[in-house]
């Protein structure tokens, strides 16, 4: 075998090992029922686990999501999640699920689900919903209105909103690519940072007066 044949066949294996390492291992059991404290822990995979024996039916269950969630915040809308957190036999799974109630003119406001895709579902309501690809894109903007039964998904990472432009109140279903998405709110993030970022560095990055920076941070503080 020549040289770079030998670098070649090298560099692929290479390859082959770092993507088979950048992928959790597939569960080698049925289910993996999250636990707080690993003392009581049998099963490591994502999250210590209990004994599989001793997980029951009330491990896979969440009630209410029937119920509409309060409206009654600045933004107007409510995000009931139904995480890992909620259902301790998510863990490993790979997946989640949010009940979204908006009220009239109700948001959710731009952000980001850093470990999970989404897909949405509109069953009440008019909504307008959209993402902005990444710098690489041009940041661009994929924007659609959704009537009740229409879907639409945002891509993992991607700042997405939704806005209900109706005059009746709107509730969407949501699926999520991951036990535990992640919620980065841009607003709340860059302007009620804890301690707040310096207001001079935020006034350059996004072409404001300092003054107005400030009263931002003022307002989204935590």
């Amino acid at each position: 075998m020549t040289v770079s044949k030998s670098l070649v066949l090298i560099t692929i294996l290479a390859l082959v090992i770092s993507f088979v390492k950048a992928y959790d291992p597939s569960p080698l059991q049925d289910f993996c029922v999250a636990i707080d404290d690993p003392k009581d822990g049998v099963f490591v995979n994502g999250k210590f686990c209990k004994d599989p024996k001793q997980a029951k039916a009330d491990d896979f269950f969440f009630p209410g999501l029937n119920m509409a969630g309060s409206t009654d915040n600045k933004v107007r809308s409510n995000v009931t999640t139904v995480n890992v957190e909620q259902i301790p036999g998510l863990n490993t799974m790979g997946i989640s699920l949010v009940r979204i109630d908006y009220a009239p003119y109700g948001q959710n406001p731009p952000h980001t689900h850093p470990r999970a895709s989404e897909i949405l579902v509109l069953l009440e309501g008019t909504l307008y919903v959209g993402f902005v690809s990444s710098n690489q894109d041009n940041n661009r903007l994929f924007a659609k209105i959704l009537q009740p039964g229409d879907v639409f998904v945002f891509p993992i990472g991607m700042i997405h909103f939704q806005v209900n432009v109706g005059k009746t109140p709107a509730v969407a279903f949501a699926g999520l690519s991951s036990q535990n998405a992640g919620v980065i709110t841009i607003a709340d993030t860059v302007f009620g940072s804890n301690p707040p970022i310096n207001p001079d560095f935020l006034a350059m990055a996004f072409q404001l007066d300092v003054n107005i920076v400030k009263d931002l941070e003022a307002k989204f503080k935590n």
